[in-house]
Parts: structure tokens; sequence; C-alpha cells
């Protein structure tokens, strides 16, 4: 195997281990962190699927982990909302502006994060704040495949405890993952490489969430505010980069 090739492996598996390692934490991001990164030497049409099927098992295994924690009644406004979204998503694929459409929604993501980062009262809402925020999530999702951050202010907003809150969105993500993995496979984004590099990843990835679960156990609920706030920023950068 030529030099080139095993450095673009290890590059790979690294990055791999730090995205699920922080999703154990958190409960997401793993695709905030491994798709920007991943996509500067490989083709995004492929990271987008590979790292679609990869989050899919992690959050199935996030979710079970912790499913007596999930919020059902979140869960039953999250997903057809987010269905709403990935529908609306596909008119914006073809009129919008997609460019300037990164430019405002990565603004907004990147001024919610600094909010939360301040010392400044933490707002709740009711479960009115849904329809904008997890549609949004669908649609930005749909187009960008980081639309994690919106799922993230709604919850926020409904103001869980840390375990709920990571409960809750890995079962909203394990759903709205698999209807997305239906229509990459039908597609046909789902190659053999694709596959056997899914099956080759996924130690990287149980020991990543291991790591990270163990470690949000021993989280204070400040840290994991400004863990979630960093992520938010993440995001909201990661979608201005690709202007």
């Amino acid at each position: 195997m030529p030099g080139d090739q095993v450095l673009t492996y290890f590059l790979i598996f690294a990055i791999l281990l730090g995205a699920y390692y922080i999703r154990g934490i958190a409960g997401y991001g793993s695709g905030l962190i491994a798709i920007p990164t991943l996509a500067l030497f490989m083709p995004l049409e492929f990271v987008v699927p590979y790292v679609g099927a990869l989050d899919y098992l992690a959050a199935l295994g996030h979710g079970l982990h912790h499913r007596r924690s999930v919020q059902w009644k979140e869960i039953a406004l999250i997903i057809p909302l987010s269905a709403l979204g990935m529908l609306f998503a596909m008119f914006l694929f073809i009129q919008a502006d997609r460019e300037a459409l990164k430019i405002w929604l990565g603004g907004f993501v990147i001024l919610y994060a600094l909010y939360s980062l301040l010392p400044l009262p933490q707002f709740k809402g009711s479960r009115i704040w849904a329809l904008p925020f997890t549609t949004t999530g669908g649609v930005v999702d749909t187009l960008f495949g980081t639309g994690g951050p919106f799922y993230v202010i709604y919850l926020r907003l409904r103001q869980l405890d840390p375990t709920s809150f990571v409960a809750t969105i890995a079962m909203a993500f394990m759903i709205a993952t698999g209807i997305r993995l239906g229509g990459y496979a039908v597609a046909g984004f789902y190659e053999l490489k694709t596959v056997l590099l899914v099956i080759a990843s996924l130690p990287l990835v149980m020991l990543g969430m291991h790591l990270g679960m163990r470690t949000h156990s021993r989280l204070s609920a400040r840290q994991f505010s400004a863990i979630i706030a960093v992520l938010l920023l993440t995001a909201g950068a990661s979608l201005i980069a690709q202007y």
C-alpha cells in the first residue's frame, strides 16, 4: 500500500475517533466534525453517505443505551417536522442560492452559541418552538448534512437535563438519519467500497463513543453546556467556511 494511501487512512480513522468521542459526550456532533474535515481529501458525495451510515449506527447504540431517558413527546414533534423540512429542502435545492443560505444559517448558529457561552439567563420555550427549529434542522440536514444544531437549540429551550438531552437527541437522529439513509440507498450511493469502509470504521466509532460516554458521566451541567456551545460554534463556522 503506497505511503500516501496509508496516511489517508490514518487521517480518516483519527478524525473518526475524535468525532465519535465528541458524540459520546454530547449525543451529537460527529457529522459536524467528520464531514467538513473528511471532505478536504475525499469526495463529498462519498463522505456524506459514509458518515451518515456511521451516525445511524452510533445513534442506534446511543439511543438504546439511554432509552429510558428519551423524552418521547419531544420525539413525536421532532420527527414529522424534520420530515417536512426535508421535503422543503428539495425545493430549496432547486430554487434557492445555497451559498447565501449557508452564510445566513451559519451566522445564526454562531450568534446563538456565543449567547450560550455568556453568563446570561437561559430561555425556556414551549413545544411550539419545535416548528421553526426542527423544520429548519430537517432543511439544513438535507442540504448540508449539518442540521444538528437546530435540534440542539430546540431541546435546550426545553431545558432537559443532560442525560435526557443526550438520549432524546440520539433517538431523534437515529430515526431521522434512517430516513435519509433510505434516500441515499435508493440514489445508489452505497457501493461496495463504502460498505466495506463503514464496517472497517465501526471499531473506532465504538471506541470513541465509549470514551466519550465515560467522559459525559463526569461532566457538570456547566461543562456540558460549554461543550454544546463550542459544537454550535463549530457547526456555524463550518457552514460559513463552505461558502
